[in-house]
């Protein structure tokens, strides 16, 4: 059974920065692509970036450029999310998630496993 748990959210002022990380198990993680995903207060889950399922190519919403940056390790089976620059719009539940492909998806609803997600709150 996959299981994908965040860790690394918290309360941070306005032009803070925050990483988040996620664990993965119960499958090979290096086989399939990852996300970040959030959702915030009265808004609909939104992709804030992914990554293929070996590293080498990823994706970012035009919204979300230039403050997110995604990666991961495969020897550790973790995905890493830094947020730099926070404004309190990114206040939201982050969560990470996984599809059944090696290519990632620019859509939220693709997402097949998701984790329990983590709290970021950016104060004003």
């Amino acid at each position: 059974q996959v299981q994908l748990i965040e860790s690394g959210g918290g309360l941070v002022q306005t032009g803070g920065s925050l990483r988040l990380t996620c664990t993965a198990s119960g499958r090979t993680f290096r086989d399939f692509a990852m996300a970040w995903l959030r959702q915030g207060p009265g808004k609909l889950r939104e992709l804030v970036a992914a990554i293929t399922s070996v590293g080498r190519t990823k994706y970012y919403p035009e919204s979300m450029k230039g403050r997110f940056t995604i990666s991961r390790d495969n020897i550790k089976e973790t995905l890493s999310l830094q947020m730099d620059n926070l404004q309190p719009e990114d206040t939201a539940v982050y969560y990470c998630a996984s599809l059944n492909t090696a290519g990632y998806s620019e859509h939220a609803d693709a997402y097949n496993y998701w984790g329990q997600g983590t709290q970021v709150t950016v104060s004003s």
